[in-house]
């Protein structure tokens, strides 16, 4: 996304809002498509595991020794650094969304809490002169 502090925080909210959604849904995607190619290497390596010959070390060895497996395991390694970015602007937009004043995650109290703080108020207003 790669947006500056200064942009982000001149931002109306719903902009900022806008943007938080648009990367966050990114970082949703590029993470699931990251995750699915981890889980293909794995199974291939697996694959490559059991389909080769010879005693547990030397099969271990050739799956190690693999260039396909290597290039996918740089894709994924690549995939990974693209995720970690785009979590970097997610967390980035969502701390100046909480700086501006709106409630973040970490506020969202339960719905018990939440009845006993006005059942709470209520008692201390009422007796009050």
């Amino acid at each position: 996304m790669s947006l500056s502090v200064e942009t982000l925080w001149n931002m109306s909210e719903t902009e900022l809002l806008s943007a938080y959604y648009d990367c966050r849904r990114q970082f949703v995607e590029k993470k699931f498509a990251r995750d699915t190619q981890r889980a293909r290497l794995a199974w291939l390596r697996a694959r490559a595991f059991v389909t080769g010959s010879g005693g547990v070390t030397e099969r271990m060895n050739a799956v190690e020794a693999s260039e396909e497996l290597g290039r996918k395991g740089q894709e994924v390694r690549e995939m990974t650094r693209d995720v970690d970015l785009l979590k970097a602007d997610v967390d980035l937009i969502a701390m100046i969304v909480r700086w501006r004043g709106a409630p973040g995650s970490s506020e969202v109290k339960p719905e018990s809490e939440e009845e006993d703080e006005r059942a709470a108020s209520d008692h201390t207003s009422i007796g009050a002169p």
